[in-house]
């Protein structure tokens, strides 16, 4: 019944535009480490035409994650970056991710489910967007659901592409 009721309250935020495109409140940055799959994603330049993605996060004692991240694109790539938590409040989804030094980019966490079995990331611009999950696939549903408050947030969904392992939402 909860997420019947939160599923109509974005619908309605959704119909009158007003679901802002911010991070969630509070991220267990021990907990959000760890392996996630990505099922589907606005691609950026960096990932167009990689399918079969996954992304581990380390925590590392100097206060930011080390990530590894692993697609095909052919044949098997892998690249590291840093993931860095807002230094003000580290837990509130604000993140900078980190691909070449010293730049950095906008890595929001927007949507985490309560028991962190799947997270949405996104950027304040729309730029991309990820819906990932701790295992490669998701209930079809719940996967609707997920699209459908990003679609409200004003991310443009219809640019989603699934990996291949998500071809088949259960």
């Amino acid at each position: 019944m909860k997420a019947l009721s939160i599923f109509f309250l974005w619908g309605l935020c959704a119909f009158w535009g007003i679901i802002p495109n911010k991070t969630v409140d509070k991220v267990d940055l021990k907990r959000f480490g760890g392996t996630w799959y990505s099922l589907s994603s606005i691609p950026t330049m960096f990932d167009k035409g990689s399918r079969e993605t996954t992304t581990h996060y380390t925590w590392d004692k100097g206060g930011y994650y080390t990530v590894v991240t692993t697609c095909k694109e052919g044949k098997i790539h892998s690249i590291k970056s840093k993931i860095f938590p807002d230094k003000d409040n580290p837990g509130n989804g604000q993140m900078k991710a980190q691909f070449i030094w010293p730049i950095k980019i906008d890595y929001w966490v927007i949507d985490l489910a309560p028991d962190y079995s799947w997270a949405v990331v996104g950027h304040p611009d729309y730029r991309f967007l990820f819906i990932m999950s701790r295992k490669p696939f998701m209930e079809k549903k719940t996967y609707d659901e997920i699209v459908a408050h990003c679609k409200a947030m004003g991310y443009p969904v219809e640019k989603l592409v699934l990996q291949q392992f998500a071809n088949e939402l259960q």
